[in-house]
């Protein structure tokens, strides 16, 4: 038989980055080669829109919900349902890069970016995932001391035990880990139907809130937590990670088999995104109604909040599952930093790390600015730097969904399955919103003063 030499070489170039590169982040889980299982059911796709689904009801997103509530009642939940649209627009175009080209986003900037720009935009990557890290440190150290008194210190160092307790699971393949994140999703939302069903909100109030409101343009405040929420929302390494976990779900390169996995991976995506919105709608609905109803605009604070909830509302319980709902969050969280950094790490500098030692780096990084916050402010001056991560995230996020948009509509790279039309329009039109956002907020903060 004879082979052609330039298909000899093209083989061979593949196998040596197949082998440099593997196709997963846990490698005996599903490489490229094997795809999911059970002829192409949607089911057998799902698993990584939970995990991408945390990273938008982390503590972060707490912080940012809470105050918006507090603050400007129901005014920026129109804020909340554009984030989350967007937000699902991205991570679909995120997992359709993935899959059609069996790379993810770090791998493909690595092979059409030189160098300079790679390392630039790892370096920018890995300082939101510390950020995000910060946040979910300082959340389940609040948690912690809620839930059973012990000083925000010793919370934060306690905080690295949950998450190599989590990353533990992963020792039995991904499944497990993500039949556990699952579950805690859905204990956080039945913790929000409690504190929904104990606050009655006024339902006129909040679809009002839907609308845009011309304040957003004139408040800088209001401005500073719309970027907040906008980061803790659309988090730029969750677009990596997305790209990363779904890049092996084909089988083959062939169109059945890449529409199936997208068939798949699109409901997982859309329904836990989904409920990721719920989640922070009813809690800025929950602040809005127990906080800026009864006159108590100023209440920023985890902790506040949780020592304010239960008399306002009229019952013990809604303290206790406020608490646990954000303990919850921050454990579920903290694997997502993790598994990005990996796919950032790997994908842009080819550098692979054990999953602990990686945790362990990024933990370290993040525990040192969250002890600092907790020495110089107390519980008091937690919410502040969660709502400052969330607007650094806020920040960072063009320098991935620019280059995400660009290789989703490459018809070289993505053949007939690019994204084109309105969708293509849609998001070029959040890359725009992303920016102008941003620049209005460093704008109002440099000229307002």
């Amino acid at each position: 038989m004879n082979t052609n030499p330039s298909t000899l070489g093209a083989l061979s170039a593949a196998q040596s980055d197949a082998q440099s590169h593997p196709a997963n982040l846990d490698e005996r889980d599903a490489p490229r080669r094997r795809g999911p299982r059970s002829g192409g059911r949607w089911y057998s796709f799902a698993g990584a829109g939970a995990l991408v689904a945390v990273g938008y009801m982390d503590p972060g997103n707490w912080a940012t919900a809470l105050a918006s509530g507090a603050r400007y009642g129901y005014s920026l939940l129109f804020v909340v349902l554009v984030a989350s649209l967007m937000g699902m627009l991205l991570q679909w175009v995120a997992s359709r890069v993935g899959v059609v080209t069996g790379r993810d986003l770090a791998q493909l900037c690595r092979e059409r970016f030189g160098p300079r720009t790679n390392f630039a935009l790892w370096v920018a990557c890995e300082i939101a995932i510390i950020a995000c890290d910060v946040a979910e440190v300082v959340g389940s150290a609040v948690a912690l001391q809620l839930l059973f008194g012990i000083s925000l210190t010793a919370g934060v160092l306690f905080s690295a035990v949950g998450t190599f307790a989590m990353l533990a699971l992963q020792s039995r393949g991904r499944r497990p880990l993500q039949r556990v994140v699952t579950a805690l999703i859905l204990f956080v939302s039945v913790c929000f139907v409690v504190e929904l069903a104990l606050a009655h909100p006024s339902w006129s109030d909040a679809l009002r809130g839907v609308a845009p409101s011309p304040q957003l343009v004139r408040d800088a405040g209001m401005l500073w937590l719309a970027a907040g929420v906008l980061g803790a929302t659309v988090m730029p390494h969750n677009l990596y990670l997305h790209s990363t976990l779904v890049r092996g779900h084909a089988r083959g390169r062939d169109d059945v088999s890449i529409g199936q996995a997208l068939r798949g991976v699109n409901i997982d995506t859309f329904a836990s995104l989904g409920l990721a919105f719920v989640v922070n709608a009813s809690l800025l609905i929950v602040a809005a109604a127990v906080f800026h109803a009864s006159g108590h605009t100023e209440v920023e604070d985890l902790a506040d909040a949780h020592r304010l909830i239960a008399p306002l509302v009229g019952s013990q319980w809604a303290g206790v599952v406020f608490a646990a709902a954000l303990l919850a969050c921050g454990l579920n969280a903290t694997v997502t930093g993790t598994l990005a950094g990996q796919a950032v790490m790997e994908g842009f500098l080819r550098l692979k790390m054990a999953r602990w030692a990686r945790a362990l780096t990024t933990r370290a990084l993040a525990i040192g600015p969250a002890l600092v916050a907790v020495a110089c402010f107390g519980q008091h001056g937690s919410n502040t730097l969660l709502v400052a991560t969330q607007v650094v995230l806020s920040l960072q996020l063009p320098l991935a969904v620019i280059p995400l948009v660009s290789f989703a509509s490459d018809a070289r790279l993505m053949g007939r399955w690019r994204v084109a039309r309105l969708p293509l329009a849609l998001a070029w039109g959040c890359a725009g919103v992303i920016v102008a956002l941003n620049g209005a907020m460093l704008w109002q903060a440099v000229f307002s003063g």
